[in-house]
């Protein structure tokens, strides 16, 4: 998919301290991508399977969002401004959506199965990981309660709701790390070339494997608004004032 794009030049870093995984990631990952995820993609072999090249990517997408969102609530909180909530809540529904509907299914089906049925060495953490699936659901629905609150009940409401963004926030960008630094390695090790076959075609469908929807491209289609709408230096719409 093709994104709007910035002209060189136009975007600066964040003004507010930011954990290094996050630091550069903007809502164009094409434009600046986390440090962290630059780093384990030169460290990853050259013969990176299909499937957990597009975990990263994926990754990447979810993250800039966050890291949008994030962003957005701290100079919100700092510059008292009135932000147009719409762009919260298109980043709230992609990050409900697309993980729970397109990216965990596939992860648990197709790398976390396979990965239990060779080695026991890391039951613990596939399922920790997997509560965290759930838990996250269940934050972003905290989330979506927080900001209409916030709507409805004004600049008294907005301190809860930046709190859960950076609650959130940090909840994520440990379960990814998690993900990438502790079970790639470990599906590298273990899996079979059929396990591989199996979950590259499966990561590289638009499919929900639950489904049997398409969805990808709705998703792509959300993102790119996100983009368009999110005031800069994050997105490309009108900086707040």
């Amino acid at each position: 998919m093709t994104l709007p794009m910035a002209r060189s030049g136009t975007r600066s870093p964040p003004p507010l301290d930011e954990p290094r995984r996050a630091a550069t990631h903007y809502l164009n990952p094409k434009e600046a991508i986390m440090e962290d995820l630059k780093e384990s993609a030169a460290a990853a072999p050259a013969s990176q399977h299909g499937a957990l090249r597009i975990v990263r990517e994926e990754h990447e997408r979810l993250a800039a969002v966050v890291h949008g969102m994030r962003y957005l609530a701290r100079a919100i909180g700092e510059k008292a401004a009135q932000p147009d909530l719409r762009v919260f809540r298109a980043m709230l529904l992609y990050i409900s959506e697309y993980p729970e509907r397109l990216h965990h299914p596939k992860e648990d089906l197709y790398l976390f199965a396979p990965l239990r049925a060779h080695t026991h060495a890391h039951d613990e953490t596939l399922a920790a990981l997997e509560a965290q699936h759930a838990n996250g659901e269940a934050m972003v629905r905290r989330l979506e309660h927080l900001l209409l609150r916030y709507e409805f009940g004004g600049e008294p409401e907005f301190a809860p709701f930046a709190g859960q963004v950076e609650c959130y926030a940090d909840f994520y960008f440990r379960h990814m790390r998690t993900e990438e630094d502790v079970i790639f390695p470990a599906l590298r090790e273990h899996l079979s070339a059929g396990d591989w076959e199996k979950a590259d075609r499966a990561f590289a469908s638009n499919i929900d494997p639950l489904a049997g929807t398409d969805l990808k491209h709705d998703f792509e289609r959300l993102f790119t608004v996100i983009v368009s709408i999110t005031p800069a230096p994050v997105g490309l719409g009108p900086a707040l004032q």
